[in-house]
């Protein structure tokens, strides 16, 4: 599990606004694009749910779940060029029966088919967004004096 904390900048019954520093842990990640980086790019806004009931201003820790994280990424980054490797293979395969040049057709098919898994992952990414095992918690209330 990952940790980081912030400050609440906005909250309603369910969810937090927390502004937090961004670490090099972000660069990384696979839920980056579901926070908003503010200004300079130095501090960002995470959207997460506000299990501790958290309220404006309070200082707060923030988790996100490694194992969804780690799904998400392979999703994101792994899938696609499975997909583009496994359609240049069939399309070399394929350019006898068809008589045609068989790089040309691997690159065709290669690219139909990164086509497609892209159309899909961004599809399943917005279902999974909505997720609550796919959103960072806000687990603790700082009590800094």
């Amino acid at each position: 599990m990952a940790t980081e904390k912030g400050v609440v900048i906005k909250a309603d019954s369910t969810t937090a606004w927390v502004k937090t520093a961004k670490t090099h842990a972000c660069e990384g990640c696979a839920a980056r694009s579901s926070c908003n980086v503010m200004g300079g790019g130095k501090e960002m806004e995470v959207k997460a749910i506000n299990h501790a009931g958290a309220k404006v201003g309070e200082k707060v820790v923030i988790s996100f779940e490694t194992s969804p994280l780690l799904k998400a990424t392979f999703m994101l980054y792994v899938l696609p060029v499975l997909f583009l490797m496994a359609g240049a293979f069939i399309g070399s395969k394929m350019a006898p029966f068809f008589n045609l040049n068989a790089s040309a057709l691997s690159v065709i098919i290669g690219f139909l088919f990164f086509g497609l898994i892209i159309i899909f992952v961004k599809s399943k990414g917005n279902k999974l967004a909505e997720k609550d095992e796919y959103r960072p918690k806000v687990i603790k209330i700082l009590n800094e004096l």
